[in-house]
């Protein structure tokens, strides 16, 4: 026959006092909520160092204290935000994409619980569940409280110290229960989440801890435990190789007991306890068994057996100095049915053999194991659960790492969970520059054909640009015209029938004709006049910028006239003409005629008279999204010098005169093209100063071979360019020591490039990215778009002629277009 008790009767818990739990024994417990590393970015050497952390900080905890490390693993689903007024078309696609996107939601805490002298350890049998004890706790001292606080104190530092968690200890309100929300305690016994997960409905459920049931409301649990050392792996440390992400070349690491983390895809709690006892009192109890062993070791196997344990465990403790402890591991898992959880039982039993454990499923003293884990109650573990190890070996088995975290940095874009797909926010230009990463915004990107560079590429565009970014793109093979077209940008591309045309002589409103305006038009002539060998005198400099005053003059009192190399061509052949025979300037110092006679093809009637005299697409220092499309001019003698030219022109402009606005300028594999005309120096200067201009420069390339021949990217690009992004290099996993030399990657980032591509989920599409800032933070994330987002970025021919019969059916809107063409695929899909 069952038999019910009121839940306020049983409960542990006295009271909260000074930002710490009071049990009904006198057993004081601290809380910490614990940010750990994320997942996949750790080093074997961290790893091994976090561990070593973990050492030293229990190690300071005073006698019979218990250690007890939660870990929270909530299945949640992404939560889009579509009240946002400045959503775009794209993004909200992505948004409507990732709504509900499953994923793994991670609080850790740690309990610090200080037993009161003389506390009698607890046992199964004699668990305040089953015989609750109302005695008052000892008189507790002000100053033993203190020195506890004190071994906190260091605790913590400890931990933050080493770099990889921050600790941040929970107060009186998250403890306890306010009028609309459950405290912490209230989340442990009714399975409701963690503190972060915000206001939760304030439900009382039933608990059916008898026999071998263990039910919390609605959900049927299981208790998997670890607390016997024939259930333990032979060997343990403090990471593992995941096989997944491995290779012949490199072994990928993740923290021992990831398995029963984020690994481990539902609901559950990971519990560790670590009990610190006195450790003279522990070794002489030990030393007593073996001699009671050494006393029966005739007469069984066993006993002798037992015996040389003991031995080998005394010895270890004695020679090494290692401080013995008891511990204790256990996995809770729910579902809503009892159905679930006999999968649940094969996700846990895979799990643990992982770690070559044994899967246990608790039955009679999961009760009393659930109940000492409300928090404030470890001391109440039954002890005859635990199993005698060293710190050392019992570290093994925390869980280390989170899953990923996104920036609260208004800048950066949108990519996804390596694990699950879950869409992150990532800053890889500002909060790096804030917190020391980076020196500089520049950005290399690497990655062969078919890798996904374009789509990444596109993606981190568009994000800046809808940030309010002024954007200068170089391309070589129309990757953005789909991009640019969406957002209403500036697309210059040569063709027959529609030659490039740029007008460098017109000065937009609210611009002006100052130095840096005229300086770039004289530079634009002289490379007109002049050969690449032929140097300029400093008389026709000062005629040219006479001649561009003038000019301007001109312009200004004949309003008719419209500033275009045309007007100056004009004025040049009758005005300044007159102008200089006045002053009788010799052709020895400015020959007029011949500077007229070269330039004459960029006149009206000339072969090249559409290049300078451009009427539409006039505003390049007010436009922020402008696409240079170099394909059909690249080894043209005489346009490509031109248009590298004003694209000099255009960026500088930018960067000098849009004061507090970021500025990007990406250029794709037409660098090849630029650095060949002698633009070396200009791509030199880029990298090193556009920084101070609030600006980054980007390079984009494709081959390795084009890395290691070019002295530009090497010297001038690479050494300026503290974010690296890589694609999948699997084809040059054999000769990759190489890019990993030029490039400064360490051996840590050198594993995380191989693994690029190598377990994605087969029912998503997406491509796997590479990024490493300044050499000190280092992941890989998934790109992952929504189908509106992939017809803008495609590269696909057969695609994007699709898209312009869509968007020619709105009568050429390309937004209305995608749109469509998006509703058609998904219902015929």
């Amino acid at each position: 026959m069952k038999t019910e008790k009121m839940l306020e009767d049983l409960l542990p818990i006295w009271d909260v006092e000074h930002d710490s739990i009071l049990s009904k024994k006198g057993d004081i417990t601290v809380v910490f909520k614990a940010e750990l590393p994320e997942i996949f970015t750790l080093s074997n050497r961290e790893y091994e160092a976090f561990h070593q952390a973990w050492v030293k900080a229990i190690k300071v905890l005073p006698n019979h204290t218990v250690f007890c490390k939660q870990d929270w693993f909530l299945e949640s689903g992404h939560r889009p935000d579509f009240t946002k007024e400045d959503l775009s078309f794209l993004s909200r696609s992505s948004e409507r994409f990732f709504n509900e996107r499953p994923f793994l939601e991670h609080s850790c805490y740690i309990l610090l619980t200080k037993k009161p002298s003389g506390r009698k350890p607890s046992s199964s049998l004699f668990s305040n569940l089953i015989r609750p004890s109302l005695v008052p706790f000892d008189t507790l001292n002000a100053q033993k409280f203190q020195d506890f606080m004190d071994s906190c104190g260091q605790f913590r530092r400890i931990l933050e110290d080493s770099g990889f968690v921050q600790l941040e200890r929970l107060k009186e309100e998250e403890l306890l229960s306010g009028p609309d929300r459950a405290g912490f305690m209230e989340y442990y016994c009714f399975l409701d989440g963690g503190v972060t997960k915000g206001t939760k409905s304030h439900l009382i459920k039933d608990m059916e801890l008898g026999g071998d049931v263990l039910r919390i409301g609605d959900r049927y649990t299981q208790l998997y435990t670890l607390g016997d050392a024939a259930d333990l792996p032979a060997l343990c440390g403090s990471r593992m190789d995941y096989d997944k992400y491995s290779t012949d070349k490199t072994r990928f690491s993740v923290g021992f007991a990831s398995s029963l983390g984020q690994l481990l895809p539902c609901n559950h709690i990971l519990s560790q306890y670590i009990f610190v006892e006195d450790a003279q009192k522990t070794i002489k109890k030990l030393e007593s068994k073996r001699l009671r062993l050494q006393s029966l070791a005739a007469y069984s196997r066993e006993n002798a057996i037992a015996r040389d344990a003991v031995n080998d465990f005394l010895n270890e403790a004695i020679s090494e100095q290692r401080l013995p402890v008891k511990a204790h591991f256990n996995l809770l898992v729910w579902a809503d049915s009892q159905e679930e959880l006999r999968e649940l039982r094969n996700k846990v039993s895979s799990a643990l053999a992982r770690m070559d454990a044994v899967a246990k499923i608790e039955t009679t003293g999961a009760g009393q194991i659930f109940w000492a884990g409300i928090p404030g109650n470890s001391a109440d573990f039954p002890i005859n659960d635990t199993f005698d190890t060293f710190v050392e070996q019992a570290t093994c088995f925390l869980n280390l790492e989170t899953g990923y975290r996104s920036s609260l940095s208004p800048v950066g874009l949108r990519l996804g969970d390596r694990l699950t797909g879950k869409p992150v926010h990532v800053d890889i230009s500002d909060e790096p520059m804030q917190k020391g990463i980076c020196t500089n915004r520049n950005k290399f990107i690497l990655g062969p054909s078919g890798s996904g560079k374009s789509f990444f590429t596109n993606h981190m565009v568009r994000s800046y640009y809808e940030q309010g970014t002024h954007i200068v793109l170089v391309d070589v093979g129309h990757s953005y015209k789909g991009l640019c077209d969406m957002v209403g940008g500036y697309y210059f591309t040569y063709s027959e029938e529609n030659p490039i045309r740029f007008n460098p002589f017109y000065i937009g409103e609210g611009d002006r004709l100052d130095t840096e305006k005229k300086e770039s038009i004289k530079t634009l002539l002289l490379a007109l006049w002049k050969k690449d060998n032929e140097t300029f005198k400093r008389s026709e400099y000062v005629a040219l910028s006479n001649a561009l005053t003038g000019y301007y003059e001109h312009i200004e009192q004949s309003p008719g006239d419209f500033a275009c190399f045309d007007s100056f061509y004009e004025y040049l052949k009758d005005a300044f003409v007159k102008e200089l025979e006045g002053d009788n300037v010799k052709d020895k110092d400015f020959d007029v005629n011949n500077f007229l006679y070269v330039l004459r093809p960029y006149y009206k009637g000339g072969e090249f008279d559409y290049l300078l005299n451009a009427r539409e697409n006039l505003d390049l220092l007010g436009q922020r999204f402008i696409v240079f499309e170099l394909d059909n001019i690249k080894d043209h003698p005489i346009l490509f010098p031109v248009v590298t030219i004003i694209i000099m022109e255009v960026f500088i402009n930018k960067m000098r005169k849009l004061k507090g606005i970021r500025k990007m300028i990406l250029i794709e594999e037409a660098w090849k093209a630029i650095a060949r005309e002698g633009m070396a120096e200009y791509i030199r200067y880029l990298f090193k100063t556009v920084r101070k201009f609030f600006g980054e420069a980007v390079v984009v390339t494709q081959e390795v071979e084009d890395i290691i021949s070019s002295p530009i990217v090497k010297q001038a690009i690479i050494n300026n360019s503290d974010c690296k992004i890589l694609l999948d290099q699997s084809k040059y996993q054999n000769k990759f020591d190489q890019i990993q030399e030029l490039l400064g990657l360490t051996d840590k980032e050198k594993a995380l490039v191989l693994s690029v591509n190598k377990a994605n989920d087969p029912a998503k599409m997406y491509k796997e990215v590479f990024i490493s800032l300044g050499g000190m933070l280092s992941k890989v994330y998934r790109t992952e778009v929504s189908l509106e987002e992939y017809l803008v970025y495609t590269t696909e021919q057969r695609e994007k002629v699709k898209v312009m019969e869509y968007a020619e059916k709105f009568g050429g809107n390309i937004q209305k277009g995608i749109g469509a063409l998006a509703a058609d695929m998904k219902n015929n899909n």
